[in-house]
């Protein structure tokens, strides 16, 4: 890896940030949260729920409604009534054994 000073990482990493979260948003509507969750350990929904926790971090309130809104560009009912299919129950099953695994019960 080059040398890269530290403000030039951090602007790196918010920029492959924001190109994931494009990708995720509008290039890839496609891809169900739940086979994200199912195939990955993680979501929209985490993804926005890190949005959160690092905004928390940082002394700046944002509820979990507003976080979710910030990362899909819309909110989740929006969300789910534009992209979100119904999930079959063997994916449903394996949903809820991914979100047992990978998300704390303090997270969800």
């Amino acid at each position: 890896m080059p040398d890269i000073d530290t403000q030039t990482q951090i602007e790196l990493e918010a920029a492959a940030f924001r190109r994931l979260q494009k990708h995720l948003m509008e290039d890839r509507t496609d891809v169900q949260n739940i086979d994200m969750m199912n195939l990955a350990g993680f979501c929209r929904n985490c993804l926005s729920r890190w949005y959160q926790e690092a905004a928390a971090d940082r002394g700046i309130e944002m509820t979990k409604d507003e976080s979710r809104e910030a990362f899909y560009g819309m909110t989740m009912d929006a969300w789910k009534t534009t992209y979100q299919t119904d999930a079959p129950a063997e994916k449903a099953a394996a949903f809820e054994k991914a979100f047992a695994q990978n998300v704390k019960p303090d997270q969800s």
